[in-house]
């Protein structure tokens, strides 16, 4: 069985999100939670901070914990049920993209 997953965007325009431990917070909170939770910071944009949940799982706890880290930073949704993702690139995910041989 393939799992799912929806993914998340962390933007700030005034607070640098690298480089501060946002990531390892985040990922000690989820583990506290019981949340099974993957986490990256992006390589094809800036001071951008990527997560995704298992499809369809509520973010609504993980979006406070970040508001109270980093009150400054925005949360969106940035792709729904994405099968065996990679944070890094988002342009990766679009399966249309390659051949399998």
């Amino acid at each position: 069985m393939i799992l799912a997953w929806d993914f998340y965007e962390i933007r700030s325009k005034n607070v640098a999100l690298h480089g501060i431990k946002l990531r390892g917070r985040i990922r000690k909170f989820t583990i506290e939670k019981g949340i099974t939770c993957l986490m990256e910071n992006a390589s094809d944009e800036d001071n951008v901070v990527r997560f995704a949940l298992l499809a369809d799982t509520d973010p609504e706890m993980i979006y406070e914990f970040i508001s109270e880290l980093v009150p400054e930073a925005e949360v969106v949704v940035s792709l729904k049920n994405i099968p065996n993702p990679v944070l890094s690139k988002l342009k990766v995910n679009d399966s249309s993209r390659y051949v399998v041989v």
